[in-house]
């Protein structure tokens, strides 16, 4: 895998780190629930810290931050966007808890297509320790659309 493709793949999991941001961050200001509140408000923290880590390995790679050679992921898991959702107010928390767990989804995907990329160790691993805490995000959060 050259180069170029690394830095699209770093892109593209940057762009959807950037996603989730916006989606925890909205979730957290249109939900009651404290404690909900509080987690949303630790993955939008979680997402900005990966963006940080995807955008060094980009400048690393002697790359540009937000250039693909692909196009941007297809999502395949509809969510609402955080625009349309802020003019909501206060929402429903089962709502809230369903759009984070959609936006997840897409990002467990998006990081497992990633991962089967032939990414050299160093930035696998990188990609391998997001897509974990990814992954225990999802499984949180299924776990809250359970409870709600």
């Amino acid at each position: 895998m050259n180069n170029n493709e690394v830095i699209s793949i770093l892109n593209r999991l940057n762009e959807t780190c950037k996603t989730g941001q916006a989606v925890f961050r909205n979730a957290a200001d249109s939900i009651g629930n404290s404690e909900f509140r509080r987690l949303f408000n630790i993955f939008l923290q979680q997402r900005l810290q990966f963006q940080t880590e995807l955008q060094a390995e980009v400048h690393r790679l002697r790359g540009n931050v937000g250039e693909t050679v692909e196009a941007p992921r297809n999502n395949t898991v509809p969510f609402r966007s955080a625009k349309a959702a802020s003019t909501a107010g206060l929402r429903d928390e089962a709502a809230v808890i369903a759009e984070c767990q959609s936006e997840e989804e897409a990002a467990v995907v998006e990081y497992q297509k990633a991962l089967e990329a032939d990414l050299p160790l160093d930035v696998q691993y990188v990609v391998k320790r997001q897509y974990m805490d990814i992954k225990d995000a999802y499984d949180r959060i299924r776990i809250l659309q359970r409870a709600a």
